[in-house]
């Protein structure tokens, strides 16, 4: 484990010379990225008296359900919390199988809400990438963070296009429209690791999915945790992937990736410390989507998902009638996290295997969101008696969230 802390995120901050000296190292705290702030303990610089001014507190309401509209619905949602847009998925390139992960995350800043400091952060942006090496048995990843402004980092409202420092993913409408009558999209992502970079363009295939009541997400017993959320599965794959220098074309027609785009309020209940979330490509083109929130002793708090067959309307879940089994375990020799990195799951749909296909896919975002978790490509087995066999029938990626801590949102 190491006993340093992560980069520093960069930061410019206007000269506060002319503050009495008994306010201004709040203020000089009130203009940084909490992940700075994060960094600065990990660092050990906590001991020195340094203090947020008091958050505004919120009182979390009930999500209205409505139509989600697009292009609109693509772009950023800053009047709430927290928001993210999560694009993974697997490829060959140079004969090798890899996947990919690649994340941006919003989150508004109560505290800075009311300061009228154009330097004020009153939204961060964070962003995640890596890359499973299958043949090489290796992951690799990377994070940004940055407060919102400045031609540093912005999140569209009027559609997805996101820029991290040099990163960015925007989307755009290619060809006709979907059955739905949406236009189709067309995600362009440009991500340049210390160890990889990643030129991908992923198209749709489906018509948007939504999750939940149409779009509306429960996230756990109090209506107030719900969340916006709609997928965009089967994306199919193209660009390139660079890892040690060598930049890698991606083989025509041999990948598949997913799309997660979901925002919130107040997403966790108090008992929840994570989560456990699959969303899965079936090869005869279907979309599986489960996932369960967990409390500290691992039973459920929550759960659900939806499977989606190839041009069929969606089946959505009831949150009884999803359950997680671990079948095998896998402990993190840096975090020391102990990870169930196969599951059985069961549906109203059938019942899945999920494997795994490198256990050492733990990342940790200490840099950044501060958080330490578990995401990775993984295959997708038939479990329903002797009609599955224990095929594989489709390829994905697993979350795990709070198993080497209590994940904390917003």
């Amino acid at each position: 484990m190491p006993h340093f802390p992560p980069p520093a995120p960069s930061v410019n901050l206007p000269d506060a010379s002319r503050l009495p000296a008994s306010t201004r190292r709040t203020w000089l705290v009130s203009q940084l990225p909490l992940g700075m702030v994060g960094w600065m303990r990990a660092a050990g610089l906590g001991s020195v008296a340094l203090t947020l001014p008091q958050a505004v507190v919120k009182t979390a309401h009930a999500l209205p359900a409505r139509a989600l509209a697009f292009p609109r619905d693509h772009g950023s949602h800053p009047d709430l919390r927290t928001e993210w847009w999560y694009i993974t998925g697997h490829v060959q390139a140079q004969g090798k199988p890899w996947g990919f992960q690649i994340t941006f995350f919003r989150s508004r800043v109560d505290a800075t809400q009311g300061m009228q400091s154009a330097f004020a952060a009153k939204q961060l942006l964070f962003a995640h990438a890596a890359v499973t090496d299958v043949q090489g048995q290796r992951l690799l990843h990377d994070q940004r963070i940055a407060r919102a402004g400045f031609g540093v980092a912005q999140a569209s409202e009027a559609d997805t296009r996101i820029r991290l420092q040099d990163w960015t993913l925007a989307r755009s409408d290619i060809g006709a429209n979907d059955p739905s009558g949406t236009p189709r999209s067309r995600y362009t992502t440009r991500i340049a690791g210390a160890e990889f970079a990643l030129e991908l363009q992923f198209d749709s295939t489906q018509p948007v999915l939504l999750q939940g009541q149409q779009g509306l997400s429960r996230k756990g017993p109090d209506a107030a945790q719900a969340s916006y959320y709609y997928s965009q599965p089967q994306l199919a794959v193209s660009g390139s992937v660079t890892v040690g220098g060598q930049r890698m074309a991606v083989a025509a027609g041999s990948g598949r990736a997913w799309m997660d785009h979901e925002w919130s309020e107040a997403l966790l209940h108090p008992e929840a410390v994570g989560w456990d979330w699959i969303g899965m490509n079936l090869h005869d083109g279907s979309a599986l989507t489960a996932f369960r929130l967990r409390r500290a002793d691992g039973s459920a708090l929550w759960a659900g998902g939806s499977l989606r067959a190839a041009g069929q309307p969606a089946q959505i879940f009831e949150a009884s009638a999803v359950t997680f089994t671990p079948e095998r375990w896998w402990t993190s020799p840096q975090s020391g996290a102990r990870y169930p990195v196969q599951w059985r799951v069961d549906t109203p749909a059938g019942r899945f295997g999920v494997h795994a296909v490198l256990d050492a896919q733990e990342l940790d975002s200490q840099g950044s969101t501060g958080a330490i978790y578990w995401e990775g490509l993984s295959e997708l087995r038939d479990l329903n008696g002797a009609r599955g066999g224990g095929r594989t029938v489709g390829r994905g990626y697993l979350e795990m969230t709070g198993y080497a801590k209590p994940l904390t949102l917003g």
